[in-house]
């Protein structure tokens, strides 16, 4: 039984449409991440499984159970057995986080609701913070709580609305191994809301990409990064390119040479264009992997960090930004090396600008996955 499936949901606000005849399922036990840009329907489609808006079309099921559906009334959120997190914590301002995580086990009747909610606080290791209130707590120690209270009523399904995005860096990564470690752990399912490709790809079985309203693509993390199924999958998933490809001699060009006959350049013709995915492009550390085809591109600028250079280049008219080995000075000439054997080759007409990520907001997402 899935813990989640939805099917032709469709939701319309106005003369706009946010969902489009979405398909969705998740299994028991896994979590599915979402990521979209803003307006994709992200929210809407969470909102529409807690039950905080009623879809224009389609069925939702949870763990089996028709939710909503045509012909008949919604269920209520407090019905449909779920767990949430959102952004803002949403924690009650006059009681303790025990009573915080106590109190739906307690209006569930549920017997030693304080005993359970201690023991859930403690499992997110807040169990010596029992009596503050959420105004003695950091941000963190707020988000901690409410997952806390999320998952002490036992849900069917955990929902989660960007609920890392108001954190520092450092508490994000902190808290998303926990929630995926306190999940698994208690064998549950979810559904994770979210703007960062790392958050993602680092704790979603599944990772979907959300785009007006249509699922693109929905794959395992590893699977979505090397074989993105449209071009604006790949463009969200920072996928470098596009390079224009030219047919000669029967054979694929990009601008600095042809494309070996496993990049499927038999299969692609005029006006395709090359991107390449995640690993197959790397500053030259070494002499090239077997495979590997060697080009020269221009150093924009070079950045210190704690994992090394990252360096800014660009290669043919695109702008690339990858680890590299050493210091670069902008306008140094460095080798990368390219796995063009992995190349994503796209074909027909180029995505529309109207359905790009745009530029400023994919520039965004890069630094917020830095």
């Amino acid at each position: 039984m899935n813990a989640l499936e939805l099917i032709g949901v469709h939701k319309h606000f106005g003369g706009h449409t946010a969902l489009r005849g979405l398909d969705l399922r998740i299994e028991a036990g896994q979590i599915v991440c979402l990521l979209g840009a803003s307006g994709s329907g992200k929210t809407t489609l969470l909102r529409i499984v807690a039950g905080l808006e009623a879809p224009d079309g389609g069925t939702v099921r949870i763990a089996g159970l028709v939710v909503a559906g045509p012909g008949q009334a919604a269920l209520p959120p407090e019905r449909r057995g779920l767990g949430m997190v959102f952004q803002d914590y949403a924690l009650w301002p006059h009681l303790s986080a025990l009573d915080n995580v106590a109190l739906p086990l307690r209006a569930r009747k549920m017997a030693h609701a304080a005993e359970q909610a201690l023991d859930m606080l403690r499992r997110v290791g807040l169990q010596g913070l029992r009596d503050r209130r959420p105004h003695e707590l950091s941000g963190g120690q707020q988000q901690r709580v409410a997952l806390a209270r999320a998952l002490a009523v036992r849900p069917r399904l955990l929902l989660c609305d960007e609920p890392l995005s108001n954190l520092d860096a450092a508490l994000r990564e902190e808290l998303r191994e926990l929630i995926g470690g306190v999940v698994r752990e208690h064998g549950l399912s979810a559904l994770y809301i979210t703007h960062d490709h790392r958050e993602a790809f680092s704790l979603g079985d599944q990772v979907g990409i959300l785009d007006a309203g249509v699922l693109r693509q929905i794959d395992a993390p590893r699977t979505l990064l090397a074989m993105p199924r449209d071009e604006h999958v790949a463009r969200f998933v920072h996928a470098p390119g596009p390079w224009p490809l030219r047919r000669a001699g029967g054979l694929l060009h990009a601008p600095w040479g042809a494309l070996p006959a496993a990049a499927g350049t038999d299969r692609a013709g005029h006006g395709a264009r090359l991107y390449l995915p995640a690993g197959s492009l790397r500053a030259a550390d070494g002499a090239p992997r077997d495979g590997d085809s060697a080009v020269t591109a221009e150093v924009l600028r070079c950045t210190a960090t704690p994992q090394g250079f990252e360096l800014h280049v660009t290669l043919h008219g695109v702008a690339l930004r990858l680890m590299g080995p050493a210091w670069r000075a902008p306008g140094d000439r460095v080798e990368l090396h390219l796995d063009l054997r992995q190349a994503l080759i796209y074909e027909g007409r180029e995505t529309p600008a109207s359905q790009r990520v745009p530029t400023a907001e994919l520039e965004l997402e890069r630094e917020k996955t830095i």
